[in-house]
């Protein structure tokens, strides 16, 4: 390295490093080598890695516990489904000992009774010898015959 002597204004005077220099920049490259070696050779820790293991673990135990809950629903259902269908003729014999029998021909006419009578209503609502819309057709027919 040139230093220049400033006091008096000569640009030619150069001087070697002193040693005393030289030595602590050589000693502070080695540290800064020693420093990044260690620092690139340390072991390190992944801290991300066991996170993202544990949302996954977390994930696939979540997943599982959904996947067992419908099956076993399911499984439940069914289940009382099967229990409701086995006991459900031992509940009818008990709702037909409990009511009194009725008497089938009763039971047939007076529903035939019902039919015969809303159909009456129904054809008694509904008809009409000539419809509306087809009253001025109806009049120009007949008024034709007459000619």
């Amino acid at each position: 390295m040139k230093i220049e002597d400033k006091t008096n204004g000569a640009s030619g005077a150069e001087d070697e490093m002193t040693p005393d220099l030289e030595l602590a920049l050589r000693d502070f490259r080695t540290s800064v080598h020693a420093w990044s070696e260690a620092a690139m050779n340390r072991p390190r820790l992944a801290p991300l890695h066991r996170r993202r293991l544990w949302r996954l673990v977390a994930g696939w135990a979540l997943s599982g516990l959904l996947i067992v809950g419908g099956v076993s629903t399911g499984f439940f259902e069914h289940h009382q489904q099967q229990t409701k269908t086995a006991h459900a003729p031992m509940a009818e014999r008990e709702r037909m000992t409990a009511e009194q029998p009725r008497q089938p021909a009763e039971q047939a006419r007076q529903t035939g009774q019902e039919d015969e009578e809303l159909m009456a209503k129904v054809d008694s609502d509904i008809s009409r010898s000539v419809p509306s819309a087809m009253e001025s057709l109806a009049q120009l027919m007949a008024t034709d015959e007459s000619k």
